[in-house]
């Protein structure tokens, strides 16, 4: 048995769970997924409804494979993924400190994280009883890297339904609320 890893993916994976149904159903005082909502549209992460849901699904599916040593690189990823969001929407202003709102905590997780693929679920783990545990720097590596990428996109996703539409391209050499109304030349 692997004691020190099982604890670990218990205490994170069960926290990320807690954390995510937070955001999704409102359990342990959470937000729930109106609260939340309005955090992603406050944020600019649009659709803000997808992106709540979405959120709250990587936390309490990543946490729950991470708890149960189930699928572990991509746990991580799921983990990361939300981490690195979270650094890059709300805690990079702040700074480095948590005392202060900044990134601490976050990064640390994602240094947990990434030490558990690496070292893969142990034992007892669903990784394990089902021979599929897949371990090693190369996955650590990958698995945050994947998180990064993933966090990029849903950032990137949420500024485009940010921008404003684009002024539509004159017609006639007039834009639409340049033109005469029909009558009123003749």
């Amino acid at each position: 048995m692997n004691a020190g890893r099982l604890i670990a993916r218990l205490t994170i994976g069960g926290l990320f769970v807690g954390h995510g149904t937070q955001k999704l159903f409102g359990w342990f005082d959470g937000p729930g997924p109106d609260g939340t909502a309005k955090m992603m549209d406050k944020l600019e992460m649009r659709p803000a409804r997808q992106q709540a849901t979405a959120a709250g699904v990587a936390e309490t599916a990543g946490g729950a494979l991470l708890a149960r040593g189930a699928f572990t690189p991509l746990a991580g990823s799921l983990l990361a993924g939300a981490m690195f969001t979270a650094i890059r929407k709300v805690h990079l202003p702040k700074g480095l400190w948590n005392t202060g709102g900044g990134y601490e905590y976050n990064a640390v997780l994602i240094a947990a994280v990434a030490s558990l693929v690496e070292s893969g679920a142990g034992s007892p783990s669903i990784d394990r009883l089902l021979g599929i545990e897949l371990k090693g720097s190369k996955w650590a590596l990958a698995s945050i890297a994947a998180g990064a990428a993933g966090s990029a996109l849903a950032i990137e996703a949420g500024k485009a339904e940010s921008e404003p539409e684009p002024e539509p391209e004159p017609m006639n050499g007039y834009r639409r609320a340049e033109r005469v109304p029909v009558g009123v030349l003749g």
